[in-house]
């Protein structure tokens, strides 16, 4: 894609389609001399061998023949296939010519029928030529089969000319369509192993149309026949059976297309991404730039969905008017668009490319007279291996999207040398998702539950569960590198699945044994975008029969700040179903007090960082207080991570800190040994000064 070449609306397909530039005309024109002079030239040398045979010909060859030529201005081209892949309508009159008068008399006509096709389509000599090859080929199989078994049609045909008259169109469609793969196959460049079977399962499942109307159309040449031998007159009514299967060639080639256009904008969609980078040439890296519009919710809740369609098309005609003809704009879907470019040679051509889409996206949008800024999170993915698919494309650059969203960024490029996307964090992931998808009670996936302390009291007032996975190889991998593996990826979204499930469900548990326990789940910023997450959490709570009450889920200030307007319409849809909202690490990220004020929060969890040093750390000591008299102040609980000494548990007691949570009350556990030390634990609580209490 070159930036410095934009292309305008009149560029549009709808416009440039059928008015080729000011140099294509002399072309065209000498295309047409071409090949006409080469058609009447082999015409002229077949009358020239076979005078006799053409001079004997009844009238209803030479009506046949023109109809021929005449429904050949109207060729049948099949939908998102190669400009060979037509359909010539008078294969109906040539194969029936065949059959009755011999295989020159029907190559005659076929071939100035071929011309008329190709005039039509504006193909030029060579592809016109091809054309002709093939259908000569064709016709010559069919006129071979007909010698072999002495069939001629005429007056009376029985059970055995049918037979045999289907036998020579299998003969002409295998001699058609695979002379045009081993061309096809001589030409184009060898993809890899699995790219040669997904092109395969592409080639297969489109072939059925077009293998249909063929027959359909060959198998009427015989009717053609039969109807002449009643009377010429009826001959013409044959077109009307053309025009049914016309119609049925597009329909079969509207419907494909519907499915390769988003329905919405009008660009195409994810399908038609993944079929574009197949078929790209070998040799030719390919850049997948993936757009992720920020607050685009905001935009639904504030002004109605109606106003969001109309955004959503506004920005599609935006990107289509600055992208270049020879680069890919799709709408993948919800707010998300993505950009197929076809000429990049690296990173920083890529960058521009994407610094050329958010200029453009700067410009404000006007709907209704009401001024809607837009902005976009980018991440681009490079191919690295020539005749990759688009699926590994995609996977690639929606990773570097999250990456741009955490990190604050408008651009993020992957990158194999990124420490997330080592070969061991690799091997690890694909690990992860295997056993997040095996449905197997072994697949060393468990939670542990560490208590949480009120401090006041001593009493237990919930507890937090965390990951862990016994890797079979690896042994234990924690919750921190665990999450640092999956976030940027869509196994984060299956492994919150897993953990919300089983969580919901030990909460279910615990309340049916009579000691109801509130229960919270860490979830990522990936999570809080994808917006079904307050739907899956309903649709837990009702399975189990669980009050929202005893589930909390807690948010990082890295997830916030990511796209703050859109976690607050995840977050505060959640609050309304009585679910606590926590925040995490609070101290450790950028959150403002503002962003504080606004979100529907519960609590606010201090970092551990801050806990662990504010016995011997004045600073930090100072950090944890501001924190709590800020929560108090706020109308919030403020719990303090990493409690793991008498000490710190009483600094936090005069301070006025509501829960703690460490190694000093109780380590992470299991289920079956945390009920055993529910049953062992006395409440402890700490002895304040008497001025304090």
């Amino acid at each position: 894609m070159d930036a410095a070449r934009p292309r305008t609306s009149a560029a549009s397909p709808a416009s440039s389609g059928h008015r080729p530039p000011d140099g294509d005309g002399p072309r065209r024109r000498r295309a047409l001399i071409v090949t006409a002079v080469l058609v009447a030239a082999a015409n002229a040398l077949l009358w020239a061998v076979q005078r006799d045979t053409f001079a004997a010909l009844p009238s209803a060859y030479w009506l046949m023949g023109l109809l021929a030529v005449i429904v050949d201005a109207r060729p049948y081209v099949v939908a998102n296939r190669r400009a060979t892949s037509v359909i010539l309508p008078s294969i109906c009159f040539t194969f029936a010519i065949a059959l009755a008068w011999g295989y020159v008399p029907a190559l005659a006509v076929q071939l100035l029928a071929v011309t008329v096709a190709g005039v039509r389509m504006r193909h030029s000599p060579q592809r016109t030529l091809h054309l002709a090859v093939q259908h000569a080929v064709a016709l010559g199989a069919a006129t071979l089969v007909a010698n072999l078994v002495s069939l001629r049609i005429g007056p009376g045909p029985d059970w055995h000319d049918a037979l045999f008259t289907v036998a020579a169109a299998g003969a002409w469609i295998v001699a058609r369509y695979g002379l045009a793969a081993v061309v096809a196959r001589s030409m184009a460049d060898r993809p890899g192993p699995r790219l040669r079977r997904l092109q395969r399962l592409r080639r297969l499942r489109r072939a059925g149309v077009e293998v249909l109307a063929t027959a359909a159309l060959l198998l009427l040449g015989p009717v053609v026949l039969a109807t002449a031998q009643v009377g010429l007159a009826f001959v013409p009514l044959v077109l009307l059976a053309l025009h049914a299967v016309h119609r049925m060639v597009r329909s079969s080639g509207e419907f494909e297309r519907a499915s390769r256009v988003d329905a919405l904008t009008g660009l195409p969609n994810r399908r038609a991404l993944h079929a574009a980078v197949l078929s790209q040439a070998k040799g030719r890296r390919l850049a997948l730039l993936l757009l992720d519009l920020d607050r685009f919710r905001t935009v639904n809740d504030a002004l109605g969905h109606g106003v969001g369609d109309r955004l959503l098309v506004e920005v599609a005609h935006r990107l289509a008017e600055v992208v270049p003809a020879h680069d890919l704009v799709v709408r993948l879907g919800g707010d998300e668009f993505a950009v197929l470019a076809t000429r990049v040679d690296g990173p920083p051509a890529a960058r521009r490319v994407a610094d050329h889409l958010t200029e453009s996206l700067n410009r404000p949008f006007t709907l209704d007279g009401t001024p809607i800024d837009v902005t976009a999170s980018i991440g681009i993915a490079l191919q690295r291996d020539p005749g990759g698919d688009g699926t590994t494309l995609l996977r690639e650059a929606e990773s570097a999207m999250y990456d741009a969203k955490q990190r604050g960024d408008q651009v993020a490029i992957y990158g194999p040398d990124a420490p997330h996307h080592t070969p061991d964090r690799l091997t690890l992931l694909a690990d992860l998702r295997h056993a997040l998808r095996s449905d197997s009670d072994d697949d060393g996936i468990t939670l542990f539950y560490q208590p949480q302390i009120a401090i006041a009291t001593g009493e237990v007032v919930g507890v937090e569960a965390l990951l862990r996975w016994r890797h079979p190889e690896r042994g234990l991998v924690g919750p921190d590198e665990l999450i640092r593996v999956a976030e940027p990826t869509p196994v984060m979204r299956l492994l919150t699945s897993r953990v919300l499930h089983e969580v919901v469900a030990q909460v279910a548990s615990w309340r049916d044994a009579g000691r109801p326990l509130r229960a919270a789940v860490n979830v990522s910023v990936r999570d809080l975008h994808a917006g079904d997450i307050a739907d899956r959490v309903d649709s837990l709570l009702q399975q189990y029969a669980v009050p929202p009450d005893l589930l909390q889920l807690e948010i990082t200030e890295s997830a916030l700040m990511a796209d703050p307007h859109r976690v607050l319409s995840t977050i505060t849809r959640l609050d309304r179903m009585g679910i606590a909202i926590s925040l995490d690490d609070f101290g450790t990220g950028y959150s403002s007090l503002q962003h504080l004020r606004r979100l529907p929060l519960a609590e606010v969890k201090i970092d551990r960082s801050f806990v662990l040093g504010m016995s011997a750390d004045r600073g930090d000591a100072a950090i944890v207080r501001s924190v709590i008299d800020l929560a108090e102040a706020l109308g919030l609980r403020a719990v303090a991570e990493g409690v793991e000494d008498e000490r710190t548990w009483r600094i936090l007691a005069e301070a006025g800190c509501h829960a703690a949570q460490g190694w000093f009350h109780a380590r992470p556990m299991p289920a079956p040994e945390l009920s055993e030390w529910l049953t062992r634990y006395r409440p402890l609580r700490p002895a304040l000064p008497a001025a304090t209490k």
